[in-house]
């Protein structure tokens, strides 16, 4: 076999992370590129993370140097399989003994929009992009996370491809909507042995009951939001539902609470977080209409404040892991019994998807392409998702002097299932920007990539224009 040619290596760690990728990229212009557009991709915020960027050329007539050019071409025509290269960052994350996922976390399915203009682009079209609150010219993609109380990193993605795009229009047989799409990327984690204790989503998916049954058939369990508004069909007089909905139903439960030494129907509930602090929250089982503990689908709400229901600091849940002694915990085969507290816990960790936007799509430029095909595309964002892999790579190999505990900010509990621009504000862990708040892998990332990078910098242009 030929020995292969050397390349000009990426500084300290991340060479040691990159040559795991090695034999995916045949070419040595195809590694010695994966290594460019990584260490690009890592540098500080501050900079773009377009093509001409990660080259460090100008903009415009930058585009034209090779350094730029040979970048594009990486990403436009080189031969490489993203999808391989997915498969083995994942198994770098399943068998790390930092990033190993547990049975007690979750799969967060959401969904992030991108601004983007012109005819040519894969995936473009007028649509809404949650992320910014707006219906926009824009690409969309659904995406699957995985998450515990440690960590949390991207698992799949997949874009949206708007109905023109097809000559059938939705009626297209290769048309998905992106509740099929979120479908698929569950049991895509289901065939890789991803463990997970429960799909959790925001009430997009909560409310539609395709996506709820495609979960019940791959034997998933979930913790889904419902819309405050979330409502269903009974006849009148019908026995067990005098009120139409939970939001009703903990009105009404809301009229006993005599605080919290008389609570009523209310249980009391502890969310921990991450810095180790606690915050007090009170949820209730609804028993009513087609939910109850001893039903196939249960609803639960959780509040701050069961008097006033504050709509930022409330949710309204609907699962189908079985309340812990009911017959359906007793089934053979029964998903893993879930009590109150284990319900709010497990939607808690939806936060960290606010969190990653902050990280994987923000800091890392998942939104910076300039690139038209769906393979130049689809290969950005897999260099993007291992990069950020990377980071809690390097972290599990951190001396323990180096390590110290993140903390988290001071912001609001996240208000439930939104989808607006809102959405962001409350998470379980500080922002990105917020110094000693900077929490998990790019709080780490950022000081030891600092270091190395400061005297090892992304090869430039000879001169810059």
């Amino acid at each position: 076999m030929t020995k292969r040619s050397p390349v000009s290596p990426a500084p300290g760690p991340l060479e040691d992370y990159v040559r795991s990728f090695d034999d995916l990229f045949g070419a040595r212009a195809q590694r010695h590129s994966l290594r460019r557009y990584l260490e690009g991709l890592l540098l500080p915020a501050e900079r773009n993370k377009t093509l001409t960027a990660l080259a460090n050329t100008e903009p415009v007539v930058g585009a034209q140097r090779k350094e730029a050019q040979s970048l594009q071409w990486f990403l436009s025509e080189s031969r490489w399989d993203p999808k391989e290269v997915n498969e083995r960052r994942l198994e770098l994350m399943l068998e790390g003994s930092a990033t190993a996922p547990s049975e007690e976390g979750v799969l967060v399915i959401d969904e992030h929009g991108d601004r983007k203009w012109g005819k040519k682009t894969a995936h473009v079209g007028r649509q809404w992009l949650a992320n910014i609150g707006k219906t926009d010219s824009g690409v969309v993609s659904v995406t699957s996370l995985w998450a515990d109380e440690r960590i949390h990193y991207p698992v799949d993605f997949e874009p949206y491809t708007p109905a023109h795009h097809f000559e059938g229009g939705k009626r297209d047989r290769a048309f998905r909507t992106k509740l099929k799409i979120a479908s698929e990327l569950v049991e895509l984690a289901i065939r890789r042995s991803v463990p997970f204790k429960a799909v959790v989503a925001d009430s997009f998916y909560g409310e539609d009951w395709g996506f709820k049954d495609s979960l019940e058939e791959l034997g998933a369990g979930c913790v889904l939001a419902l819309k405050p508004s979330h409502a269903w069909w009974h006849k009148e007089g019908e026995i067990g539902s005098p009120w139409a909905s939970p939001w009703a139903a903990a009105m009404v439960a809301g009229e006993g609470w005599e605080g919290e030494r008389h609570p009523g129907e209310w249980v009391k509930v502890a969310r921990r977080f991450r810095d180790g602090h606690e915050e007090a929250w009170w949820a209730l089982e609804v028993d009513v209409g087609p939910y109850g503990p001893q039903r196939e689908w249960r609803a639960v709400v959780a509040t701050t404040d069961p008097k006033e229901l504050p709509d930022k600091a409330t949710w309204y849940l609907t699962t189908n892991l079985p309340h812990p002694g009911s017959e359906r915990s007793r089934e053979e085969g029964a998903l893993a019994a879930a009590d109150l507290s284990e319900v709010v816990r497990l939607y808690g960790l939806r936060m960290w998807v606010v969190q990653s936007y902050k990280q994987v799509k923000h800091v890392l430029g998942w939104s910076d392409y300039q690139v038209r095909s769906d393979l130049a595309i689809r290969r950005h964002w897999q260099l993007v998702c291992l990069a950020f892999s990377f980071c809690w790579w390097a972290y599990g190999r951190l001396p323990a002097s180096l390590e110290r505990p993140a903390e988290s900010g001071s912001d609001p509990p996240s208000e439930q299932g939104g989808r607006g621009k809102n959405e962001a504000r409350g998470i379980l862990a500080g922002g990105l920007e917020d110094g000693e708040g900077v929490v998990g892998a790019m709080d780490n990332a950022k000081e030891i990539l600092e270091g190395v990078l400061r005297d090892a910098p992304a090869t430039a242009a000879k001169s810059a224009a």
